[in-house]
């Protein structure tokens, strides 16, 4: 393998990860977190998640592709003239001739590129009519999951809720057999009694590094987008908020204080928080 080449192969696998990051986003959505001072936490998800690998629209094939003849000219004064039927048989056969060396090199790609999207999906086949199914099966597996349903097109009307003791971090979601997922919320622990909240994934450019575009891009002609992130994050704790990066800042409620993000393709910087629990 040339430099060339190998400098290329690892681009590919940079930018193979970094589209792994970024293959799951959120859609419409209303989110909670409680986190309590003794240690306990709730957190509530419900609404629109995207599996981008099933919500890419369709590629153009080779047979939507039409033989069009170019033009021929005068040898003399070099002016175009209207072609013979011979030499436009001569076009189409070098023009068939190409559209197959074409269709092969992208069978392969296509073929590596399959290969390599199911290896990130931990076996799903993007390519399967099952694989929305499959995927909904397996997050319904998992705890915490209530409610999975395929909306199709890469899209899932999910709701998880899950209580625990921040004796631990916390991260959402975990998926079986996809790690390379960029956290839509994560809660970590400190050694001086505080706890770092963060929503990666609610802010488009950081929840998709390589392709920031993906959720805002318009439909292409006959098909449909994937879902605009539109939604709302709210903290609420009885623990002393020392910083956040809301609008408004904190809210005083019933049993403690609130914080409220509202998400959507304009945010700009991922929800953040730190609050000191003891």
């Amino acid at each position: 393998m040339t430099y060339r080449k190998r400098i290329a192969a690892a681009f590919a696998a940079t930018l193979g990860l970094l589209l792994a990051g970024c293959m799951l986003l959120p859609g419409r959505f209303a989110s909670e977190l409680d986190v309590r001072r003794d240690g306990g936490f709730a957190f509530h998800y419900k609404g629109e998640i995207v599996l981008t690998a099933l919500a890419q629209p369709p590629q153009r094939t080779e047979s939507d592709e039409a033989f069009e003849p170019a033009a021929c000219s005068d040898e003399t004064t070099g002016d175009n003239r209207d072609c013979t039927p011979e030499e436009i048989a001569t076009q189409r056969k070098d023009w068939e001739t190409e559209r197959a060396a074409r269709k092969a090199r992208k069978e392969k790609d296509d073929a590596e590129a399959r290969k390599a999207m199911q290896a990130m999906l931990g076996g799903i086949d993007p390519a399967d009519p099952r694989a929305a199914q499959e995927f909904a099966d397996r997050l319904a597996r998992q705890e915490g999951w209530t409610s999975v349903v395929s909306k199709g097109g890469g899209v899932f009307d999910v709701e998880y809720a899950v209580k625990g003791r921040l004796d631990h971090d916390f991260s959402f979601p975990t998926i079986e057999r996809l790690p390379l997922v960029i956290p839509f919320v994560t809660v970590i622990r400190r050694r001086d009694g505080t706890v770092r909240i963060e929503a990666p994934a609610f802010s488009p450019g950081t929840a998709n590094p390589a392709l920031p575009g993906l959720t805002s891009s318009p439909a292409e002609k006959g098909t449909e987008s994937a879902p605009q992130m539109d939604g709302t994050f709210v903290l609420t704790s009885d623990g002393a908020i020392l910083a956040n990066n809301t609008d408004e800042g904190p809210a005083a409620v019933a049993g403690g204080q609130q914080l409220t993000w509202k998400v959507s393709q304009r945010t700009t910087a991922p929800p953040t928080a730190l609050i000191r629990l003891h």
